[in-house]
């Protein structure tokens, strides 16, 4: 062997890095907590100057956002906005990319407020498959997801996301739920983590889209944090890339026939969107003439549209080749697009019913309606399909289409198609809280200490807090003085006038921006003609001077039913035809009609129950468990079961969160005043 520096082996010992129990290398709590707060955004908190200054430069990159994107600035899928140059968005920036729209939204503790549950319930409504039939909830691996199971596994998530994946293609695509199953699996690699998610396929729009709702953990157990950039725009770059894989580039031919369907549509278009970006200051030059065969064919497809939009009032030609684009352009057009989906949404709800109007009798309401819509309800639906507030369309029977949305669902759940509801401005009633408030002043002052001495006489407060309880009721008169109704003295007096109730009740309405939504009755108007009960009929027949029916569109079918009805009520002897053609009821028609039908009803299910059915008068004494609900054309009737006999009596929301549950309450006037009792079975 040659005795040379090539065959000598020379050891350069480094620094020591000791592997010891005391140094396992495992990161310290504050390195752990500043790894959490970049995966969560958060910027680290100012540091001491000296010896640490280098460290701070160093963490300075920690409020380096990913871009100038939206929500959170870190989270997963940040690497990929960086990579992609995402940041500031996106716009196919790949010749022949296939476009798609995604929407998204975040819900904070949607499991918890049954909020995840309606939107869920509504996704899956009926008409929204190819054929027409119920949506179908699927996931990765499952063709028919069980979306109670996946509600249980989100329900304490601190969020939940949706989105609304809408390929312009989208009917092209031989398999929206492969595409969307290759997406969601993409999306997984981007994040790093696992997905709980489920989907439904909608084909009831002239553009097939997918609702996808993901629960707020990752597959660690931990809080699913995306970046914000990645949502606004890395979800829809690796749609389009899929969508373009399936489909093939869009063609040079194909986009120029896109682009020139465009050209007569109310609605706010690519084009306008170039055309305001090239405008300056309002002014769009378009005087030279590019050389260039793509260049002339987009300079014609401007002109188009521009002619388009003056003869809309949006657009003028100031000299041959300049024009002037209005400020207001982007907004109106946004807001025609949203009327013209309004009227085809009526259209096509009153083409389920069979039924064809004149779109001169649509009324479409931008707020609450000022005065009570009565009508048959023939379609509601999510308002904004990420949320869960619903949008009615009732034919009316004064002769008119109207279009509400923004309903809480809390406020239809009874009201099903073809039901009869009203739909009128929020109601201003008083509190319990304010009723009994005005039950303690003494010459126009409240005194909080009064009110304890009398909460404690009469000893109804629940669980004896009865601190609690005053201390609730100075909170509803902070938030009154705030308001300017009531005035507060000094720490144990509060000046209340006269009509405290009903300034109240007035500043409740005020702040409460819902609808109030009653279901009038749940059988329609066929049903309604030949049935025992007090139906919505009778209640019109019976009250005289009632003339807000129109004989036009639902009217005329209203009218028509009330004339069958009173022949109906004749042949049952309960109304008489005079020599003069005048009709006179039997005297308290509408409770006798009730009383029958629900003596009819309780014969029916005693047979089931195998017990005894006993009717109640009024003022008597009903006691012991109730059981369910029972909708008679009467209306709601709850089912009251001791151990030998069971009764109806009519229905209070107050009782409904307790079944199972002992009641006891008083029969006054066709209501009932429930006191609840506990429930059965060991506890304390």
């Amino acid at each position: 062997m040659k005795n040379d520096d090539e065959d000598h082996f020379r050891p350069k010992p480094g620094r020591i890095r000791s592997k010891a129990a005391g140094n396992s290398g495992t990161p310290s709590f504050f390195t752990q907590v500043r790894k959490i707060a970049r995966q969560q955004g958060v910027a680290p908190a100012g540091r001491r100057s000296g010896s640490r200054d280098l460290a701070a430069r160093r963490d300075a990159s920690f409020e380096r956002p990913a871009g100038k994107g939206r929500g959170v600035k870190r989270g997963r899928g940040a690497a990929f906005v960086q990579a992609r140059g995402l940041g500031s968005g996106w716009s196919h920036r790949q010749p022949g990319a296939r476009r798609v729209v995604v929407k998204a939204r975040s819900v904070r503790t949607a499991g918890k407020n049954g909020r995840g549950a309606a939107h869920l319930r509504y996704i899956q409504r009926d008409g929204t498959s190819r054929d027409g039939a119920r949506g179908q909830l699927y996931s990765a691996t499952e063709d028919r997801a069980d979306g109670s199971a996946f509600l249980a596994r989100g329900k304490d998530d601190r969020h939940q996301f949706r989105f609304i994946v809408a390929p312009e293609d989208g009917t092209e695509l031989a398999d929206l739920t492969g595409f969307t199953r290759d997406l969601m699996s993409q999306v997984e690699k981007d994040l790093g983590t696992k997905l709980d998610w489920t989907a439904v396929n909608h084909f009831n729009t002239g553009h097939p889209h997918v609702h996808v709702i993901i629960n707020g953990r990752d597959e660690l157990g931990e809080d699913l944090v995306i970046n914000g950039d990645y949502i606004a725009h890395g979800i829809r770059e690796r749609a389009s890339e899929l969508a373009t894989l399936e489909l093939g580039p869009v063609t040079e031919i194909e986009q120029q026939r896109k682009l020139a369907a465009e050209i007569d549509q109310d609605r706010f278009t690519r084009l306008d969107r170039a055309l305001i970006r090239e405008a300056s200051d309002g002014q769009l030059d378009l005087r030279n003439v590019p050389t260039n065969p793509h260049g002339v064919s987009d300079r014609a497809l401007r002109l188009s549209r521009l002619s388009k939009l003056e003869r809309m009032g949006l657009a003028a030609e100031s000299e041959p080749g300049r024009w002037s684009v209005s400020e207001k352009l982007e907004q109106v057009l946004r807001d025609l697009g949203e009327r013209g989906d309004i009227i085809k949404t009526m259209h096509r709800a009153l083409k389920a019913e069979r039924q064809d109007r004149d779109p001169a009798s649509f009324q479409i309401h931008d707020a609450t309606p000022k005065t009570a819509i009565i009508g048959r309800l023939i379609d509601k639906h999510l308002t904004d399909e990420l949320g869960e507030n619903l949008t009615l369309i009732v034919d009316g029977i004064d002769g008119r289409v109207h279009h509400v949305a923004g309903i809480d669902p809390t406020r239809v759940e009874e009201a099903h198609i073809g039901s009869i509801i009203e739909i009128g401005p929020s109601e201003g009633t008083t509190r319990p809280a304010d009723r009994a408030i005005a039950g303690v002043v003494q010459d126009g002052v409240y005194r909080p200490s009064r009110h304890l001495e009398k909460a404690r006489f009469d000893g109804q407060v629940a669980d004896r807090d009865y601190e609690g309880f005053i201390e609730a009721h100075v909170r509803r008169l902070e938030a009154l003085r705030r308001a300017g109704i009531v005035e507060r003295i000094d720490a144990d007096r509060w000046r209340i006038p006269e009509d405290f109730e009903k300034r109240a009740a007035s500043y409740d309405a005020a702040r409460n921006r819902q609808a109030t939504v009653r279901t009038l009755s749940t059988f329609d108007l066929e049903n309604q003609i030949s049935a025992d009960g007090a139906t919505w009929l009778d209640r019109r027949l019976v009250k005289p001077g009632l003339s807000d029916v129109t004989e036009a569109g639902f009217g005329s079918k209203v009218m028509e039913a009330m004339d069958r009805r009173r022949e109906h009520l004749i042949e049952q002897s309960d109304a008489v035809r005079a020599a003069d053609g005048r009709i006179s009821y039997r005297r308290n028609l509408l409770a006798t009609l009730q009383q029958r039908e629900v003596a009819r009803a309780g014969a029916e299910l005693a047979t089931g129950l195998a017990k005894a059915f006993r009717a109640t008068g009024d003022g008597e004494t009903v006691q012991g468990t109730f059981k369910w609900s029972v909708q008679l054309s009467s209306g709601k009737f709850a089912l009251i079961e001791n151990a030998y006999e069971f009764t109806l009596v009519p229905w209070r929301p107050v009782i409904e969160t307790c079944a199972g549950r002992e009641v006891t309450g008083v029969v006054r006037g066709g209501v009932v005043s429930w006191q609840l009792g506990r429930k059965r079975g060991l506890g304390l």
